[in-house]
Order: structure tokens, then C-alpha cells, then sequence
């Protein structure tokens, strides 16, 4: 099924804060890339455990507009796609995602968190299984070439279409769930706005 998503660049959004509006803004990145920067006010609905009805019940009859953010647009996308067959018509896409927000200099909130970010996390475990499997060929049998070239395959899958497997399996593990502040879960419908 094709979409025809509305965006919005994050300056665009940026001069609605300012101008006083109050956005509802959900990221859709995980709880600890929500941790580390996110925009002021968002809400978390991780895409590991998202649930559209649970969002479309929050939304006040009328809403204007429902902004949705990730890391990049990828997950954001899916994210809107999912709210749009659940009946949630008032989506937009931020352009870019939090990295464009962060490169235009617009302000974010941090929250302490330790670990590793998940991009990091994707190229520790796809450089350490290319290392094993390339080891394991060489002094063991050469059918372990399976594993680097898999792991291959798999980013070049994953820089065409900007969808990652290894990434989606590593936000699901325990240490990437971390509580944050401004759980969606946890949120009331009073706090949907962004704080200008």
C-alpha cells in the first residue's frame, strides 16, 4: 500500500515552537537514543513496541498534526505508514530525523545515559562476526565464509534500503531499554505538547 506522507523540515517545526505552538511530536527511535538527544518535549513510542491505537487515543479530536521523528526518517516513516492504516490521518514526517534536527543547531534535551549508541552497537557485532567467520575459514573450514559474507549482504541490504536487521535486533536487547522520563507510556494526555 502506497502513502502520500506530509513533511516538514525540522526548522519548519522549530519556528512552530517558537511561535507558540504546542506540536505533539512522537520519536520513534529507542529509549536510549531518545535518551541521549531528543527534541524538547517529544514523546517515546519506541517502533520495536509501537502501537498505533495507543497513540490515535491519545490525539485530541481536531488535532492539527501529529510530527513523527527517528534517527534519520527511516523508522519514522514506518511509524506514519502504521498510524495511517490504524486511521491516524494528521502525520508528518520530520525531514531528516533528529540528525537533521542536531545539524541545524536546533535545541535538545539530554538525559544521562551510559552505553554504547546503536549505530556503534550494529558496527561492534557486524565488524566482530566478519572477524570470527573470516578466523574460523581460515584455520577451521572455509564453509564459515558463509557468516562474513551474510554479514555483508546484509549491510549492503541495509545501505540500499535503509533498513537495518542487525540494528531492529540489537534495539530489542535488555541494555537498549532503559526507562526515560518522557515514556510515552507513562505520559498523560496533558503533556503532549513541546515546551517552547
Amino acid at each position: 500500500m502506497q502513502f502520500m506522507i506530509t513533511n516538514i523540515s525540522p526548522t519548519s517545526l522549530f519556528g512552530k515552537i517558537t511561535a507558540g505552538e504546542r506540536p505533539l511530536v512522537l520519536d520513534v527511535r529507542t529509549p536510549r537514543e531518545y535518551a541521549s538527544a531528543h527534541v524538547p518535549g517529544a514523546l517515546l513510542e519506541p517502533l520495536e513496541s509501537f502501537d498505533s491505537l495507543r497513540v490515535a487515543a491519545l490525539l485530541s479530536p481536531g488535532q492539527q498534526s501529529l510530527y513523527v521523528i527517528c534517527q534519520s526518517g527511516t523508522r519514522a516513516r514506518t511509524a506514519v505508514e502504521k498510524l495511517e492504516v490504524a486511521g491516524v490521518k494528521c502525520c508528518v514526517l520530520v525531514e531528516g530525523g533528529t540528525s537533521a534536527w542536531i545539524e541545524a543547531g536546533l535545541p535538545v534535551e539530554r538525559q544521562q545515559v551510559g552505553g554504547i549508541s546503536l549505530e556503534r552497537q550494529v558496527r561492534i557485532a557486524a565488524g566482530s562476526l566478519v572477524f570470527v567467520g573470516t578466523l574460523l575459514a581460515t584455520f577451521l573450514h572455509p564453509l564459515f565464509l558463509v557468516v562474513p559474507g551474510f554479514i555483508g549482504a546484509g549491510l549492503v541490504f541495509a545501505g540500499i534500503t535503509d533498513i537495518c536487521g542487525m540494528a531492529m535486533l540489537l534495539a530489542r536487547m535488555p541494555w537498549n531499554q532503559i526507562h526515560t522520563r518522557n515514556d510515552f507510556t507513562t505520559c498523560s494526555a496533558g503533556s503532549k505538547g513541546v515546551a517552547s
